[in-house]
């Protein structure tokens, strides 16, 4: 055997007796606990668990797109026209408590008018527990038949106010005190301080009502205010009434007034709702108001409005009316409408 051989005998037998050494293993992490959002059902559709709480929210709004025309419907470039874009989102937290359950709502509402005129604004925002609510929210005032003929409510609807409302399955009573410092005020005076306002309704069978109230402690005078609705043939009647002691933040457009509308459901998607209202002692929707209504003269109206449902969640909106007031020069406004909710 000669040297080479020796060596390479060696070598084999060298690597033979050597330990192979393996590779380090890879080792995975295991995945981290993921939480999924779990239905919420306790208070209707739409509501989730936020992770790791008991408490359920929900998230819902709109957008919108709408074309008004009218007598400077443009505002301040005196145009006949005006296109504006809606954005709405709102914010609804509802946990169990003692109580019952605690709610929260927020609403956020973006408008446009065009590019360089926008503006976002806090809509609502209040606390609601055991028929208690705090915040920022519409009052009773706010409600109405059909909202586009009839002008039955309040200018500004919208208050900082403390409210009790009890409820049961067809019957509300409240009563809420409501800050007016954006409400009308009289000829040499600030705007107003304080509100009292009332609203009691219900349902029976096809038919609803609702009675509200309010007396404005600054201007000292108050409004009342009823209103029902019946299921009446292919549609809904709704008529109502209200009546103001005086220029006031819960109604001052007129001393007294009258509505009526029937919405008629002419197909599953096609709704066509004509209405009329009178005024008697008509003065109009300025914010600064005369100290009584003596002496004005009185107003009608009349309007359409048609309500097509596209699809689920999307529906267009067109609207005319036409004022005639004794004192004034008569008008004719109306807007286009398409909307998807969400």
């Amino acid at each position: 055997m000669n040297i080479k051989m020796v060596l390479l005998a060696s070598a084999a037998a060298f690597a033979a007796s050597t330990p192979v050494l393996a590779a380090d293993a890879i080792v995975a992490a295991e995945p981290e606990p993921v939480e999924y959002v779990r239905v919420c059902d306790a208070y209707g559709t739409g509501y989730f668990y936020i992770p790791g709480t008991e408490t359920c929210l929900k998230i819902e709004g709109y957008i919108r797109f709408q074309v008004n025309v009218g007598p400077s419907a443009g505002g301040d470039n005196d145009s006949s026209w005006d296109a504006v874009t809606r954005g709405q989102v709102q914010f609804t937290a509802k946990s169990d408590t003692e109580y019952g359950p605690l709610t929260g709502v927020i609403v956020l509402q973006a408008n446009a008018d065009n590019a360089s005129s926008q503006s976002t604004i806090l809509d609502s925002a209040y606390l609601d527990v055991a028929g208690f609510r705090a915040g920022l929210f519409y009052s009773w005032w706010d409600d109405g038949l059909s909202g586009e003929t009839d002008d039955i409510g309040s200018n500004v609807t919208l208050h900082n106010s403390l409210r009790y409302q009890y409820e049961t399955g067809s019957f509300y009573a409240g009563l809420s005190v409501d800050e007016l410092e954006d409400g009308v005020f009289k000829d040499g005076e600030e705007p107003n301080n304080v509100g009292v306002a009332f609203g009691i309704g219900g349902t029976a069978g096809a038919f609803s009502y609702q009675v509200t109230g309010g007396y404005d402690f600054d201007n000292e005078d108050g409004a009342i205010r009823a209103m029902g609705t019946a299921e009446l043939g292919p549609g809904t009647l709704g008529l109502a009434a209200v009546y103001s002691s005086g220029p006031n933040s819960y109604y001052s457009i007129a001393e007294w007034a009258v509505a009526a509308e029937y919405a008629i459901k002419a197909t599953d998607k096609l709704k066509i709702t004509p209405g009329v209202q009178y005024y008697g002692n008509y003065f109009g929707s300025d914010s600064a108001v005369p100290d009584d209504f003596d002496g004005l003269g009185d107003a009608w109206k009349v309007g359409l409005t048609v309500d097509y449902q596209i699809v689920d969640n999307f529906y267009a909106k067109a609207s005319v009316q036409y004022l005639d007031p004794e004192d004034g020069d008569d008008v004719t406004t109306g807007y286009f409408r398409l909307q998807r909710s969400f």
